[in-house]
C-alpha cells in the first residue's frame, strides 16, 4: 500500500509536469517515509543543446536539493564525467549497478565512491534509463559518443549500517522506473524548450510551447529593428575553404548576438551573413529601448573591430559589419505554409530597415539610424548626427538618416 502511494504520486507529478527539483525532492522524501533510508540522491541527464551537454542535481536528506550542475560539450571529456560510475554503465548498456561502500577499499576507486565513503555512506544503487527518443545521426557515421541518444541516470545512497536490505532494494527497483517516467515528462519539456530557444529565440520558443502554433497567429507590436549584414562576405566566401568560412561566420555572429541578448533583444533570424533582431518597446520605455539597441550596435561594431585586429595579426581577412536601426510597428508571430512555419516579424518597417542597411556602404557608415529611431531615441539624441535625406528603394518619400557623432 505504501509503495502504491508513491507510485500514484509519481504518476500525478509526471502528468502535471512538476519541475524536476520537486519530483526528486518529493520522491526521495517519500522513500524515507515508507522506510527506504535514502541519504543522498543523484539525478543526471544529457540534453540536446548547442552549449549544454548534460545537467545534474544532488539531493541530501539533511539539506534537500543541495547542488545543480551544467556541463558544456567541451567539458564532457573531463575526469569528473569520464570517471563517473555511470560512464561504463552507459558505454556497455548496463542498466543497474550496486556498490558496497563498506567493502575493502580497492586499489583504484571511482572518485565519487571515495567521497561517499568519507561521508559515512554504506551502499549505492545506480540506474540508467535510456529514453530512446532519437536514433543515431541520420545519414551520417555511427556516433560513438551517443550524443543523439537521451538518457537519465540516478543513484540512491544510504548511510544505514549494513546498507540497504533486500526489501529496500526490491522497493527501489519497483519505483525507480516510475520515477524515470515522471522525470522524463518534465525533462523532455526542458529539452524541447532549449532546442526551440536555440533555433527560434527565447520569446518565440516560449510562445510556441504555450500554444501559439497556428499559421497567421500574429500580434502587432512596436519594436526597434536591428538589421545587420557583413560587407564583403560574399567575396570572402569565394576564397575561403568551407570550414574556415563557417568558423569566421560563427565568430562574426558571436560579435552581433552577445550584445543584443545582453540588453534584452531577441534574435529572430539569421539571414545568410546577417541577422534580424528586435527590441520590443513593451518591455521598457521607447527611449530606453532605443538606447539599449544603440548600445548593442556600438558594442557589436567594437567587437568586430577587435576580431578584425586579431585575424589581421594572422594575415586573415575579416568582413566589415553594417547595422541599421529602425523603429516601427510590425506583425510578430507565425508566418509560412501549412506544415512549415517561421516565427518572425513582417511589415513595411522590416523592409525599410533592410533598405537602410544597404545604404551603409554608399554613405561610408557602419551604423545608420532612421528618422523615426532618432525621434524616439531621446536619451541618445546627443550621439546622433543627421546625414541628410535619402531615398529608400520602394519607398515613395525620402527619409532622413542618422549616424553616430564622430
Amino acid at each position: 500500500m505504501q509503495r502504491a502511494a508513491v507510485t500514484n504520486w509519481l504518476a500525478e507529478a509526471g502528468l502535471r509536469s512538476l519541475p524536476l527539483d520537486d519530483i526528486v525532492d518529493g520522491f526521495a522524501r517519500r522513500l524515507n517515509e515508507i522506510g527506504v533510508p535514502v541519504a543522498r540522491a543523484f539525478v543526471g541527464m544529457n540534453t540536446l543543446h548547442p552549449m549544454v551537454r548534460a545537467r545534474s542535481l544532488i539531493w541530501e536528506r539533511t539539506t534537500g536539493l543541495r547542488a545543480r550542475y551544467e556541463f558544456q560539450h567541451v567539458e564532457f571529456d573531463s575526469p569528473i564525467i569520464q570517471q563517473s560510475p555511470f560512464a561504463p554503465m552507459l558505454r556497455h548498456g548496463i542498466s543497474e549497478r550496486r556498490y558496497d561502500l563498506t567493502s575493502p577499499l580497492p586499489q583504484e576507486e571511482v572518485p565519487v565512491f571515495e567521497e561517499l565513503r568519507a561521508a559515512g555512506m554504506t551502499d549505492w544503487l545506480g540506474r540508467a534509463f535510456p529514453f530512446g527518443e532519437l536514433a543515431p545521426q541520420v545519414g551520417g557515421p555511427a556516433n560513438p559518443e551517443r550524443v543523439s541518444e537521451l538518457y537519465l541516470v540516478c543513484s540512491l545512497t544510504t548511510d544505514r549500517p549494513g546498507g540497504y536490505s533486500e526489501e529496500h532494494v526490491e522497493t527501489m527497483r519497483a519505483l525507480l522506473p516510475v520515477f524515470a517516467v515522471a522525470a522524463k515528462g518534465t525533462t523532455m519539456r526542458t529539452v524541447y524548450q532549449g532546442l526551440l530557444s536555440a533555433y527560434l529565440g527565447q520569446d518565440p520558443a516560449t510562445r510556441v510551447l504555450a500554444g501559439t502554433v497556428r499559421r497567421g497567429e500574429v500580434q502587432g507590436v512596436e519594436a526597434v529593428l536591428f538589421f545587420t549584414d557583413l560587407r564583403g562576405f560574399t567575396a570572402l566566401a569565394d576564397t575561403l575553404p568551407g570550414r574556415d568560412l563557417i568558423m569566421l561566420l560563427d565568430d562574426c555572429f558571436d560579435c552581433m548576438v552577445g550584445p543584443v541578448a545582453a540588453r534584452g533583444g531577441e534574435v529572430l533570424k539569421f539571414l545568410g551573413d546577417g541577422l534580424l533582431a528586435i527590441f520590443r518597446t513593451e518591455d521598457r520605455p521607447r527611449a530606453e529601448t532605443c538606447a539599449m539597441a544603440l548600445e548593442a550596435a556600438k558594442e557589436a561594431l567594437a567587437l568586430m573591430t577587435g576580431l578584425a585586429a586579431t585575424r589581421s595579426a594572422r594575415s586573415l581577412p575579416t568582413p566589415e559589419l553594417d547595422i541599421a536601426l529602425h523603429i516601427g510597428h510590425v506583425n510578430y508571430g507565425n508566418v509560412g505554409a501549412d506544415a512549415r512555419l517561421d516565427f518572425t516579424v513582417i511589415g513595411p518597417a522590416v523592409n525599410e530597415a533592410s533598405r537602410i542597411e544597404r545604404l551603409c556602404d554608399a554613405l561610408g557608415r557602419h551604423l545608420l539610424m532612421s528618422q523615426s529611431f532618432a525621434q524616439a531615441a531621446d536619451a541618445s539624441r546627443h550621439e546622433l548626427v543627421s546625414l541628410g535625406c535619402h531615398r529608400l528603394r520602394g519607398v515613395r518619400d525620402e527619409t532622413e538618416l542618422f549616424g553616430l557623432v564622430p
